[in-house]
This record gives structure tokens, sequence and C-alpha cells, in this order.
């Protein structure tokens, strides 16, 4: 089980819902995932349409809905459509988002931070994506946020766990959950993220744009889950020698 603030989950698998061709599919692998929290981007929803096809399926499942402030370029941007996502889903969580450049997406440290503060400050749950900064996510930690959410790469790219290095260093550090988010394209590179010891990912290009994504979600699922089963089982040590699992002399003294 994975708590964040005072929600308790029994999946540490997250998704999204962009990118899936119609909401009923959306619908179904999020249903696969069994996925407990999703994040629904505000700048998707019209302000004042609770008609919006995406919340319609959504409020269909059990799940913990995460507004974004995907598209926000700077902490004024992220902070107006965090209150929009609060008005519109009657929730005081947000994943903040704050992404200036559009060709890669990394997200604004510093805006980041400051949107975050202030967020935080007006009583939100801030679940803030971030670069795999260690030194970012204990600032952001300390300002009061739950968890923290730094990237294995860029958005959508699917190039998997290129920041891992320091994400054990973050995993090391940190006092909060940490969710890899961003970046995951293969459910094995999930089940790595987990026996590194991260509490959680977050994946939706990966399943969305999969040929048959309802059955990705589940591939995902697993992976997780397994993933997790092994950091807790405790993976044994990495050596650069051979080191035999059992006696190579004794029984040829004889000869």
């Amino acid at each position: 089980m994975l708590t964040i603030h005072d929600k308790t989950f029994s999946s540490r698998l997250f998704t999204g819902t962009g990118k899936f061709s119609s909401p009923e599919l959306m619908q179904q692998a999020i249903s696969a995932s069994g996925s407990e929290l999703v994040t629904v981007a505000m700048k998707r929803v019209r302000d004042n349409e609770r008609a919006d096809p995406t919340l319609a399926a959504l409020s269909e499942l059990n799940i913990t809905l995460l507004p974004n402030t995907s598209g926000a370029r700077n902490a004024q941007e992220a902070v107006y459509a965090a209150q929009v996502g609060r008005a519109l889903l009657d929730t005081n969580w947000v994943k903040l988002e704050i992404h200036p450049d559009q060709r890669y997406l990394l997200p604004d440290p510093t805006e980041t931070l400051r949107a975050a503060e202030q967020l935080v400050a007006d009583g939100f749950i801030v679940l803030p994506y971030c670069s795999a900064d260690p030194v970012l996510c204990k600032r952001l930690e300390e300002a009061g946020c739950p968890a923290v959410m730094p990237l294995g790469a860029p958005i959508g790219s699917n190039q998997g766990l290129l920041t891992a290095p320091f994400l054990d260093i973050i995993v090391e550090q940190a006092s909060v959950p940490v969710i890899v988010d961003a970046g995951i394209g293969k459910p094995s590179e999930a089940m790595a993220a987990m026996e590194m010891g991260v509490d959680a990912v977050l994946v939706n290009s990966a399943i969305a744009s999969a040929q048959a994504p309802v059955v990705m979600a589940q591939a995902f699922a697993q992976a997780v889950a397994t993933g997790r089963a092994a950091f807790e089982a405790g993976l044994g040590s990495v050596t650069q020698k051979a080191n035999s699992s059992s006696p190579l002399t004794g029984f040829l003294d004889a000869l």
C-alpha cells in the first residue's frame, strides 16, 4: 500500500488520460491497469463544461482524479490552472507542471518551486513534476509537497530511465514518496524503476500509443507489482568478480 498525504493506494501504477483514440478506450485501459490515481489536464476541459467526454468516462471509474497544470508556462499560469481544477473537480490535489519549452517539455525548476510554495500556502496538495534533480526534490519536499515526481526522460519520448543515477540519489534522500513520471516506454522500464525503490510510476503515452492499449495497461500493472515485490524482497549485491554459489573443490581432492 502507498500513502500520499491522506490517501492510500493499493496500486503503484498511476496513469494519464492523453493520446487515447477515444474516451471509451481510455476508460478500458485505465480499468485494466488497476490505477487508482489518474491525471487529467485542465487545458482539455473547458470552463464550466462538466459534460466533457473524458471527464464523463472517468467519473464512472472508482479512481482519484488528479488535475494537472500541463501547458502552464510559468508559476502564475500554473496557479490559475490549479484553481480551475479545484473549482471543476472539487479537489485540492494538483499535479504541478510548468514547461515553457514546447519542444522538450522540460520542467522549469525555478517556476515549479515558486508555484509549489504558493499552492501549498493556498491549501493545495501539490505533486510536482520536476527534473531528476536531488537538490530540487528536497526543496519541493521542504516546501510541503507530499510527493515528488522526477522525470525518467522527456514527456512522451518513451526513452526510459535516462535519469536513473539521479533517481537513485533522490530515492536515497527523500522522506516523501518518489513517483517517476515521464519517459517510461516499456513495462520492463517500469519494473526497473520499482526495483530501484521508487514508490510509484506514472505512465501515459506508452499505454495510450500502444497497438493494444488495454493489453499494454495490464502488462504495466504486472511489471509494477513484480518490480515492487523484488525491491521488498531485497536484491542481491552486484560484484565485479564471480562468487560461486557452491564450493568448487572438495570432491576433487581425492584425485
